[in-house]
């Protein structure tokens, strides 16, 4: 896992063609706005998390987010034990996105 401050974040993002983002916020949270094509899977909803998580490619490099970067880092942790080699933690989260937004 790595913490990415947002500008290496992006920047790192968008030069990836391996690159996959992924949203672990609440789906009321969700409702407010995402970075667009994000796949969103609730990193509160446990084993489900988990059962999905699982079923990603995990050749993909994963763009990990929440509202500030806890539970997005946490996710990333999960990840990696899961088996996963690159998982990018968005510090700051949502609340410091300053790209593009969409709705779902």
């Amino acid at each position: 896992m790595a913490d990415l401050s947002q500008e290496d974040w992006t920047k790192q993002l968008h030069s990836d063609n391996n690159a996959m983002v992924l949203d672990v916020r609440t789906l009321e949270e969700v409702e407010r706005g995402i970075i667009p094509n994000a796949i969103h899977i609730d990193i509160y909803k446990g084993q489900e998390f988990l059962d999905k998580v699982e079923q990603l490619d995990k050749t993909k490099n994963y763009y990990v987010y929440c509202k500030a970067g806890g539970r997005s880092g946490q996710a990333c942790s999960i990840m990696n034990q899961l088996g996963f080699e690159n998982a990018y933690n968005l510090v700051g989260g949502f609340s410091k996105w300053r790209g593009e937004i969409s709705s779902i």
